[in-house]
């Protein structure tokens, strides 16, 4: 098993067995290797394990959709929510840059497409292993809160307040924006602060393995529980317990974590004695917890529980100025630890930074800083370098944005039956020529009427700025050009 040797654990989720098992040989000397074909395969696995491996390599194209990326995307999501530490290196043959921006802006630190040299992947783990000792405080202390913006200096004051307060905390934020940071802020600043926090997530643990986990049990409760063993509720006593993705908890279990909140009961799983837990609980979730309840997915009456104290975690996109702190800060800190200088933005990189959405929140903008650190040490980065490591169509409008769009009149649907009868003559060549030539028309003109201001014309685009600024250079090599392609 994994936790028999001392080499780094190592996920390889890939559904074909040759690519598996030439990894497994390659790699195997330095890590210790654990073999997924598929999602549901590494759910099963990890809850075999005792531990969470921090470093994977992961296909996108997974059974039971291995011709589309869908899969890996979620696996991605999923293993971060696990383990937000984890360091993912996707390795696939679904190469098309939009695929390798998306992947990066969900929380992969790199993307490398098939086939590759034994010798640069193993210099991309033996990197994301480092970045995992640079990741963990030397001295015990936490990562501080950076940032200066008004929603900032709003969380910081609720962290004052909330911290020394017996009650829950709730707290709501999109993925990667920092829960667990403010989480662990508010332990910190507790009367709890010299005991252990004791965190579970609950999107990473079987079912059917929540209650034993937070309640304990008695020897011989089910079949493998061979001694009595205590729940996080008694580990946590005099300290915290923060449940992450709170609303993954079972529907079923949810009342018995009701009546912990409530009077501080609870029993271990074969035991008919009632315990006491005076532990503080902090909640996080990704979900709307008001609509989980509209939709009978989540107890109101624990909802209301939880969220005694609720603090709203901003997404990296409203907070300004906070990307240029977050940029120097994780900056200088890559750099001092690979000991290398710092890499700098040239005046339109940080325009395009500071006007970028970063879909991932704070999670995407450190791995974009990471893989900068270690590609341009010292160096100043040009618009189209930083461009690269953007996942600049996220969340942008739908085409009809760019392009024109039909109503749904009668004189519109006769449009549409004489285009389609135009279009059944046209090569598909010619369609794709017509289409690219629409989008530069329409991007010209756009230009003209805003006079070559960049940010006005994207917004006549309904585009985000990032995402015209590199169909423009996309145009300027000529690689929109079909003949090009």
């Amino acid at each position: 098993m994994a936790q028999a040797t001392n080499k780094p654990d190592l996920l390889i989720v890939d559904d074909d067995p040759l690519i598996t098992d030439t990894l497994d040989f390659t790699l195997s000397a330095d890590y210790e290797v654990l073999v997924a074909a598929s999602r549901a395969q590494v759910h099963s696995l990890l809850r075999q394990i005792e531990r969470t491996p921090r470093l994977a390599l992961i296909d996108l194209g997974l059974p039971p959709s291995p011709h589309r990326p869908d899969e890996g995307f979620r696996l991605i999501g999923e293993l971060l929510a696990a383990a937000p530490e984890m360091k993912i290196i996707v390795l696939s043959g679904q190469n098309d840059e939009a695929n390798a921006r998306h992947a990066r802006a969900i929380g992969a630190i790199d993307f490398v497409a098939k086939p590759c040299s034994p010798d640069r992947l193993k210099a991309l783990l033996a990197n994301a292993h480092g970045l995992l000792a640079t990741e963990r405080p030397v001295d015990g202390s936490e990562r501080a809160i950076v940032g200066s913006s008004p929603a900032i200096e709003r969380l910081r004051q609720q962290i004052e307040q909330y911290a020394a307060a017996p009650f829950p905390v709730l707290i709501e934020g999109e993925s990667g924006s920092g829960k667990e940071l403010v989480a662990r802020a508010l332990h910190r600043k507790s009367g709890h602060a010299t005991r252990p926090l004791v965190a579970l997530n609950c999107a990473a643990i079987a079912p059917t393995l929540v209650e034993p986990t937070l309640f304990g049990f008695a020897k011989g409760a089910f079949t493998g529980a061979i001694g009595a063993r205590a729940g996080y509720f008694e580990d946590a006593a005099d300290s915290t317990l923060f449940l992450d993705e709170i609303g993954e908890l079972p529907f079923e279990l949810q009342s018995k974590l009701l009546r912990v909140l409530e009077n501080g009961e609870f029993q271990r799983i074969g035991e008919t004695t009632s315990r006491h837990s005076n532990a503080r609980v902090i909640a996080a979730t990704n979900r709307d917890l008001r609509q989980e309840v509209k939709a009978g997915r989540f107890r109101g009456d624990l909802y209301h529980r939880l969220s005694v104290f609720a603090i709203t975690v901003p997404p990296l996109r409203d907070l300004d100025q906070d990307k240029r702190l977050l940029l120097d800060h994780f900056s200088a800190h890559y750099a001092s630890a690979a000991a290398r200088a710092p890499f700098e933005l040239d005046a339109e990189s940080e325009r395009l930074w500071l006007e970028y959405g970063f879909p991932g929140n704070v999670r995407e903008l450190r791995n974009i800083v990471i893989r900068l650190s270690t590609k341009y040490p010292g160096q100043r980065v040009a618009a189209a370098q930083l461009l690269a490591e953007m996942d600049v169509d996220a969340g942008e409008s739908a085409p009809g944005a760019l392009y024109p769009s039909a109503a749904d009149g009668d004189d519109d649907r006769q449009a549409i039956d004489a285009a389609r009868r135009h279009l059944g003559s046209v090569r598909a060549v010619d369609l794709d020529r017509l289409l690219r030539s629409w989008e530069r028309s329409y991007i010209e003109a756009a230009l003209f009427l805003t006079h070559g201001n960049l940010a006005q014309a994207a917004r006549m685009l309904g585009l985000h700025r990032t995402t015209l600024y590199s169909r423009m250079q996309a145009r300027e090599r000529g690689t929109d050009a079909p003949e090009n392609r």
